[in-house]
């Protein structure tokens, strides 16, 4: 069976305007001043936050929502959270009708079959009612670095079913009338680790929430409930009529593109296939993963939310960024997942690992727009190098933690510019965690943490560098779900570039010994084990013979690219901090003549070029 989803029939628009009793400049300041709302619930997540995943790695976002739970503004936050609020308000809406809903009441929910993304993400939702009626939810979703299940951090690499992964919440309510559903606080209390950083990150989203509330307020305090209702209803429509307009200006066609990903953490062998076809036709844009691999073993699975996210953050970037951020840009898009694959995945399906495929959905999307703009789209980022999620009882206080660390790799070269060094823009807008508050709050010390040399890959345009870093156990056992991506398959090239570097893990015994981690894999550290890990490059774009030599020479000299890589990847010979322009002409020769014309779009590494 295959899933269709279509967020609204498209109605027929002619033309950008504004409606005829619709104040332009009034709708420009309510835009603006609903953007501030939500980046103002953002803020008080973030400065309210006791996990380090949410006020040092800033892994929240906060939106606003009409009564019909139609998106109207989202803050500047993690683009992979674009989609995933969305079918949790829907669901919000669907179970607690608008006109049932009253004051005081929160509603809460992270059961990924019923609205949601994966067990840790909670989001929460409070209404914003007057006159009597419901004009808005306000919506808050937090990763919380603990939901329970069977390791810490609640993302096991070797789960099998969702029972495994923490405790599943349905659409409930959190608070009615100002009440405090205690019996649910109490069950969530008890089925986490460290209840005290889960309890305070959820007040922290409540009192996002109520932010949001009263501003709402005092905007309809300003333009009255019923003009503001007409104003909520434009901006939809006008961001639809701007979306489509920039679709119309892609060439009609059927793009298509296919990617794999490592294992699914169960069968490490086997390579997991990701499909996707984009269909051009008008101002309308057809997104078809059919071809994808069946759902997984393990907890590589995503669900609709997840996939939506990821179709909705390129749809984004690709069509005009500058357009607001409202439901009304997706109402042109029509999204078809098959029923029971990784990108659509039934109960009880592991998905504590969705972020992996939702990545990878985005390099695929990617991959087609590369064939509809070609000179706009970069080569592939690093991919998700990296998440460890981490967790043990301290012994100098016997008090459990948990923490997480996120591994960031290189952005794709891109048409006119390298790629950015070790960053995760793509999808996520994550932060690290500081050494000093990673090692500050928890029994673990940095080695090392620095760029990683020779990782981007070659091109006119370099990839960006991802990191290198080393962590030590320094008392207790420490628990760890490593999970990370381009063990085996690498970013690709674009346009000639070549593929970045791979992702590798070795964890090294305190007696010395040493042991390969594959890319998925749960296992334990103790005093003196130290975890070695080096994060992907992003792909290269364009000939690397065509770039400028003293821009290479500038990359050796930073510690960016050897001298030995300079040779064999860019044809430049560096002698003596000095290109030896005699010898780089004579070496970039042989290698085009060996090599031939670049007859290939794409450099998959190890895969080939195609």
């Amino acid at each position: 069976m295959e899933m269709t989803s279509e967020l609204r029939p498209p109605p027929a628009v002619e033309a950008a305007s504004v409606e005829p009793s619709v104040d332009p400049i009034t709708l420009e300041v309510i835009r603006n001043k609903l953007d501030d709302i939500a980046d103002e619930m953002e803020i008080t997540l973030l400065k309210s936050s006791h996990s380090a995943i949410v006020k040092e790695a800033l892994d929240a976002s906060a939106a606003v929502f009409d009564a019909e739970g139609e998106q109207i503004a989202q803050a500047t936050a993690a683009p992979i959270h674009l989609g995933m609020i969305i079918p949790a308000v829907k669901k919000f809406v669907e179970l607690f009708p608008p006109q049932e809903m009253e004051e005081g009441d929160a509603y809460i929910l992270n059961d990924p079959f019923e609205g949601g993304t994966h067990l840790p993400d909670l989001v929460v939702s409070v209404p914003v009612i007057v006159e009597g009626e419901t004009l808005a939810l306000a919506t808050a979703i937090t990763h919380h670095q603990e939901i329970g299940g069977r390791s810490p951090g609640s993302t096991p690499m070797d789960a099998t079913e969702i029972f495994q992964e923490g405790l599943r919440i349905p659409p409930l309510k959190l608070y009615e009338r100002g009440v405090a559903n205690q019996t649910l606080l109490a069950m969530l209390a008890k089925n986490v680790r460290i209840p005290e950083t889960v309890i305070g990150d959820l007040n922290g989203q409540l009192a996002a929430c109520h932010t949001a509330r009263r501003r709402l307020l005092e905007l309809t305090g300003r333009y009255g409930k019923e003009s503001l209702k007409g104003y909520l209803g434009e901006l939809l429509g006008r961001a639809e009529r701007l979306t489509r307009e920039a679709i119309s200006r892609i060439p009609d066609g059927r793009y298509h593109f296919v990617d794999y990903l490592d294992n699914d953490g169960i069968d490490l062998e086997r390579r997991i296939r990701i499909e996707a076809t984009v269909t051009v036709a008008g101002s309308e844009l057809v997104v078809d993963l059919n071809g994808s691999d069946p759902q997984v073993a393990g907890p590589l699975n995503c669900v609709p939310a997840s996939t939506l996210a990821a179709i909705y953050y390129v749809i984004k970037v690709v069509i005009d960024p500058e357009i607001p951020n409202n439901a009304g840009c997706y109402r042109p898009v029509k999204v078809i997942l098959p029923e029971g694959s990784i990108v659509n995945a039934r109960p009880p399906a592991a998905v504590n690992a969705r972020a992996v495929v939702v990545r990878r959905i985005v390099d695929c999307l990617l991959g087609c727009f590369a064939q509809a703009l070609p000179g706009r789209i970069p080569a592939a980022s690093g991919g998700h190098p990296l998440m460890l999620s981490m967790g043990g009882i301290d012994p100098a206080n016997g008090r459990p933690y948990v923490t997480a660390e996120i591994g960031t790799g290189g952005m794709g070269g891109r048409p006119g510019k390298d790629g950015l060094e070790a960053i995760q823009t793509d999808t996520s807008n994550a932060q690290n965690i500081p050494v000093e508050a990673l090692e500050l709050e928890f029994p673990i010390r940095v080695g090392h943490y620095r760029l990683r040399r020779d990782s981007g890959g070659p091109g006119q345009h370099r990839g960006g560098l991802g990191l290198e870093k080393s962590l030590e156990v320094l008392r207790g056992e420490l628990r760890v779900s490593h999970r990370g991506e381009r063990h085996y398959t690498a970013p690709w090239g674009l346009a000639g570039g070549g593929a970045g570097a791979m992702s590798r893990s070795t964890l090294v015994r305190a007696d010395g010994s040493r042991q390969g981690i594959p890319s998925k894999l749960d296992f334990t550290m103790r005093p003196g084990d130290r975890l070695e890990l080096w994060m992907t490059g992003g792909g290269g774009y364009g000939d690397a013979l065509q770039r400028e030599p003293e821009r290479v020479l500038e990359d050796v000299r930073d510690g960016k690219l050897s001298q030995e890589a300079a040779a064999a990847d860019y044809g430049v010979v560096v002698e003596e901090d000095r290109v030896d322009v005699v010898a780089t002409g004579e070496l970039r020769g042989r290698m085009r003549d060996q090599r031939g014309p670049i007859s290939w779009m794409y450099d998959r590494g190890p895969l080939g070029r195609e």
